[in-house]
């Protein structure tokens, strides 16, 4: 499936090697110039959840490598701001980032916000001093152990290698397109949004990942955009969801997920930032994920919520997920579940033909 980004803009990171640089993708870039180029827009569209804003703010419509606008220039030296900071005075980890200041307005927020609820949790997301501090928590394998049983157990979930689901997305203002999801365990997964323009696409087979927009040539998922979509591909078939991390430790303060306290677990792996995985301590179900987008600037948050379990194939599924991201959140809300019915093996082939162009969409889940 694929929906509008917050951001828009041109993504030209391609499959030669070594990767190109920003600065070798794009025009006109003069600070985010040796970052990988398929982190470029990624780190835009964090700026832009950052600041609550749209490409147009700082970018000339259809010509956003042209200066015109104050704005960008300011840009660039609040990047290069916070890159010093950083590096002189937390040893270049990155403590401080846009949102630091910004937290969703354009201008800097200098002044406390009066609370008019309960304080968030304190651990929001993950910083750079957590990996001394995991090494401490105590192991989190029996709360995802408690999942597996919950969910019918690991004899019943070996048992279905395929699953096709059939419901509708539920956009902003209720709003509602069909969709269809192919999966094949242990990781392949392809999403069919059906649009009146013909069907947008996120597919990922276990090893490449791409997107395709009706009348657009199908283009390649970024990195970072193909290990999400690994993470969401295995998660409909949870036996395997462990292994795709070195290490789970439990959170040893609970969280709130909806008013009701939730064991966390913090899922680990090298060159990646943690996974949170939230289950209900009494159901032992999910009901919550999140997982982040690493860029040069900061972490951009994608939070999935799990609900409408039912039983499908003799093991429990949800039937709605909610996936929120700074942009704004939809819902899938599920009609049918198919347990190993048979699925046509092309739908997990590559494109034969997909760029890394045009990139007014974003991958879903």
């Amino acid at each position: 499936m694929i929906l509008p980004a917050p951001v828009a803009a041109v993504q030209a990171a391609n499959d030669a090697a070594p990767p190109k640089t920003a600065a070798q993708a794009f025009k006109n870039i003069q600070v985010l110039k040796n970052i990988p180029a398929d982190e470029l827009i990624p780190t835009m569209q964090f700026i832009s959840a950052s600041l609550g804003v749209e490409c147009e703010f700082c970018h000339v419509e259809r010509d956003k490598d042209k200066d015109d606008k104050k704005a960008k220039q300011t840009a660039r030296e609040m990047m290069r701001m916070v890159f010093a900071v950083n590096q002189n005075n937390f040893a270049g980890q990155r403590e401080v980032t846009c949102n630091t200041c910004h937290r969703g307005s354009v201008r800097p927020q200098a002044i406390p916000a009066v609370a008019s609820q309960a304080s968030p949790p304190a651990r929001a997301e993950p910083g750079a001093g957590d990996e001394k501090e995991l090494a401490e928590w105590p192991s989190g394998t029996s709360v995802l152990a408690k999942y597996l049983d919950a969910l019918g157990g690991r004899a019943a979930l070996d048992k279905v290698a395929t699953r096709v689901e059939k419901g509708n997305v539920v956009l902003a203002g209720g709003r509602q397109l069909p969709i269809e999801v192919f999966a094949k365990s242990p990781d392949q997964r392809v999403s069919l949004l059906h649009t009146p323009n013909g069907d947008s696409v996120t597919a990922y087979n276990g090893s490449a990942g791409w997107l395709a927009a009706p009348g657009r040539t199908p283009r390649e998922m970024s990195a970072a955009d193909q290990y999400a979509a690994k993470l969401d591909a295995t998660a409909m078939f949870p036996a395997y969801l462990p292994g795709l991390f070195t290490a789970l430790k439990l959170q040893p303060q609970p969280e709130n997920v909806n008013g009701q306290a939730t064991s966390v677990v913090w899922a680990v792996t090298k060159g990646q930032p943690p996974v949170k995985l939230y289950f209900d301590p009494q159901s032992g179900l999910l009901v919550r994920m999140l997982h982040y987008t690493d860029t040069a600037l900061g972490l951009n948050p994608v939070q999935v919520d799990f609900a409408d379990y039912r039983e499908a194939g003799g093991v429990k599924t949800p039937y709605r997920w909610t996936i929120a991201r700074p942009g704004g959140a939809f819902t899938i809300q599920l009609d049918e579940v198919l347990s190993n019915a048979p699925i046509d093996g092309s739908r997990f082939v590559k494109p034969a033909q997909s760029t890394a162009g045009d990139a007014e969409q974003m991958p879903a889940h």
